[in-house]
């Protein structure tokens, strides 16, 4: 699009128990639309509801008879009006998640939703009738046509799907009633928890602020936090429950009409992924657990001088940590410059984020807690979200979210339809741009005692990216299969939690009955069901190719790492791993990651000793 002078990043006060900068970022999504009520919005979804009927009035029962330019033409016309449909739902989402507590923002969050629905409802007839035509029909039309090649990737994913599809009339009614379905239920989550007060002593704070203090220095306000935190979930955790049970049923029902074989299955076949290799680096996490987290939290009740760690005592500053607060613009620097020693490219599309006002990192209340990278369209660009506390976290979080936000424009080339990549891949760039940032902040550092702080954190930050995640996962599935023999209570929903915290933390822990409520706060088994093993294979995956960066065992590593960026969803991870010669259905792929965990807790051992 036309892009117009951008004025600078609006700013915003901090929450009160925020910390020491004046203000932060907050986005302007003008670039999509000017407000609920711009009159651009409006005419978009107009214009999209009279094309999408004409587009099925024109080609519904008639692709099989449609040469193979005809039917790259129909999918560009198919692309262009879901773009346009996805500006739209980019920025009613963005609307709400800026400001969840406003009832406004959530009527017109849905209203929006309900009316993408029914226009869409035109365009389902595309994709179900594709995969109706018969492998050998398809690769003729696309063998005879340079047009339809280009589509290749995108025809090969969608087929993927095609043994799980169901009639045309089913589809239609699933697709109609997700709106008053499946995404009212998230949507009841998501404006539950962003109104939630949570007291910690005599203070309301927000449920970001409040998890933000289990990681304070003062142990008596992580026991606090800790304590208003189950308190607060807990006087909520029939809702939650009920949440729960309510769309793990819903899966239930949807998998078994697909035939899915478990419930974890669509999303394996979202990301491209086998079954057996997520389980194969499941089982390899969970082996992992005493070499790596037990190992490890034993150490560092040691280092805290307690016989044992509490949960709150997880995340709680080392001795020796600088714990300091670093302001936003530190932060920014820290980041940028890390990645321009790595490759001025990629910084310099990153820089656009803080140049323009693309990033919201404000507190305040009504804000979706935690932190996420919003794609929108490619003819726009993407969105951040954090809530920066300013600490070392904070900055590895912003490293984090850069990541997706320079991979998500590079691939922006591909289109609307091939610019995403399943969300095993879609974490490499991000958490390949927080080992970046880590390990620049690492070599940077020349106090042996503060290094060695700095390297314990990153183990944390491992441990959280890889046994946290993959022990969410154990949750899910447990759950998910016990589901499916009738409604779970929120006390047997706490077992199954406590039951995977035990096993993935270890024995230096002693969990309080009270923490089993803490799985009701993770937006991803709501948003996302079976998402979180995505970040253990990310993290396992940029484990491998950053020692392959550092070791200069592939020529030229920089300009192939930018065009596997650049590739987003036309290639499948082995095509976009072979040129560094890793291969993730090989076990000792994950071996390889694991043991790059391994390594600095043996270092720490090491110094310990």
């Amino acid at each position: 699009m036309t892009r117009t002078h951008l004025p600078a990043p609006a700013l915003a006060p901090l929450d009160a128990a925020a910390g020491h900068d004046a203000a932060l970022p907050v986005w302007d999504l003008s670039d999509l639309y000017a407000a609920p009520d711009d009159p651009r919005l409006a005419a978009d979804l107009d214009r999209a509801e009279t094309e999408a009927r004409a587009f099925e009035a024109r080609l519904a029962g008639r692709l099989g008879g449609l040469g193979g330019d005809a039917l790259a033409q129909a999918i560009a016309e198919y692309e262009a009006m879901w773009e346009r449909l996805g500006r739209v739902t980019s920025y009613a989402g963005l609307v709400f998640s800026g400001d969840a507590q406003d009832p406004a923002n959530g009527r017109f969050y849905q209203t929006t939703q309900e009316r993408v629905t029914t226009i869409s409802s035109h365009l389902l007839f595309f994709t179900l009738e594709l995969n109706r035509l018969e492998d050998a029909a398809l690769e003729q039309k696309v063998g005879g046509s340079a047009a339809l090649g280009r589509w290749r990737p995108w025809l090969r994913d969608l087929r993927v799907f095609r043994p799980h599809q169901l009639s045309d009339d089913l589809e239609k009614l699933l697709h109609e009633k997700e709106v008053a379905g499946r995404s009212s239920w998230v949507r009841l989550f998501d404006e539950t928890v962003a109104t939630m007060k949570v007291k910690v002593s005599e203070e309301e704070l927000t449920v970001s602020a409040a998890l933000n203090l289990l990681s304070d220095r003062d142990r008596a306000k992580r026991a606090a936090a800790a304590e208003g935190i189950s308190a607060a979930f807990g006087e909520r955790t029939r809702l939650f429950s009920l949440i729960t049970n309510v769309l793990a049923k819903d899966k239930e029902i949807e998998d078994t009409w697909r035939r899915y074989p478990r419930p974890g299955s669509y999303r394996n076949r979202s990301n491209m992924v086998e079954d057996e290799v997520v389980d194969a680096l499941v089982g390899a996490v969970r082996d992992a657990f005493p070499r790596l987290s037990h190992r490890y939290y034993a150490m560092k009740a040691k280092w805290l001088g307690l016989p044992k760690l509490q949960q709150w005592d997880r995340n709680a500053p080392l001795p020796d940590e600088d714990d300091r607060h670093i302001p936003w613009p530190e932060a920014v620097e820290r980041v940028l410059s890390s990645y321009a020693a790595f490759s001025p490219d990629l910084a310099a599309i990153g820089r656009r984020f803080f140049d323009k006002p693309w990033i919201d990192a404000a507190l305040r209340p009504g804000k979706a807690s935690g932190a996420f990278a919003h794609p929108t369209v490619p003819s726009a660009h993407p969105y951040l979200l954090l809530n920066y506390h300013g600490k070392s976290r904070d900055v590895m979080t912003l490293a984090h979210e850069l990541g997706h936000g320079v991979h998500q424009i590079l691939a922006g080339g591909q289109g609307y339809l091939m610019s995403s990549t399943p969300l095993t891949l879609a974490e490499t760039a991000s958490v390949f741009g927080e080992m970046m940032t880590f390990r620049a902040v690492l070599d940077a550092e020349a106090d042996p005692r503060r290094r060695r702080a700095m390297l314990a954190g990153k183990v944390e930050d491992m441990l959280n990216t890889v046994v946290r995640q993959v022990a969410f996962y154990r949750f899910e599935t447990l759950l998910h299969d016990e589901r499916r023999k009738g409604e779970m209570s929120s006390e047997r929903i706490a077992e199954l939690w406590m039951q995977v915290q035990v096993e993935s933390l270890g024995p230096a822990f002693e969990f309080t009955p009270d923490y089993g409520v803490y799985w009701a706060y993770i937006p991803h088994f709501v948003h996302s069901p079976f998402y979180v093993y995505a970040y253990a294979f990310g993290d396992c995956l940029v484990n491998a190719l950053y020692g392959v960066y550092r070791d200069g065992s592939v020529p030229e590593f920089e300009a192939k790492y930018l065009e596997m960026l650049r590739a987003g969803g036309t290639k499948r991870h082995q095509e976009l791993l072979a040129p560094f010669g890793l291969n993730a259905a090989d076990p000792a792929f994950w071996a390889k990651g694991l043991d790059v965990i391994a390594g600095f807790i043996d270092e720490l051992e090491r110094d310990d000793g």
